[in-house]
């Protein structure tokens, strides 16, 4: 089962210029300084940015995974329950998140790394 130390590990671990921070008084990453995911005050999910038609194809394909409450109907991110993902794809969306949020010269250096 993943758990915030978890994601938290995969992003500093993966990602260039994570930082630690807060988002509505809860624990959230930034790259600097714009969110790309935090815990949600239930502890059992994240938040994490996603474009609308790829939010739509997740929470169709593995609901018990992907969630949307009518909180987020109008922001493009998505819940993701983190007691039911891989670990493997909790790596996968949280990448795409901070690809996401971060400049494109940051994701620019971060793809020619790879």
């Amino acid at each position: 089962m993943a758990t915030w130390e978890r994601v938290t590990e995969i992003c500093e671990a993966e990602l260039p210029e994570v930082e630690r921070s807060t988002s509505y008084n809860t624990p959230a990453l930034k790259v600097r300084k714009k969110l790309f995911a935090r815990l949600r005050e239930n502890e059992e999910q994240i938040a994490i940015f996603v474009d609308f038609m790829e939010r739509e194809a997740l929470v169709q394909s593995n609901p018990d995974v992907y969630v949307v409450t009518d909180h987020y109907r109008d922001y493009p991110m998505v819940l993701v329950e983190l007691s039911k993902i891989p670990d493997d794809e909790l790596c996968e969306v949280l990448i795409e998140s901070w690809r996401r949020r971060a400049p494109k010269r940051l994701v620019a250096e971060y793809d020619q790394r790879e």
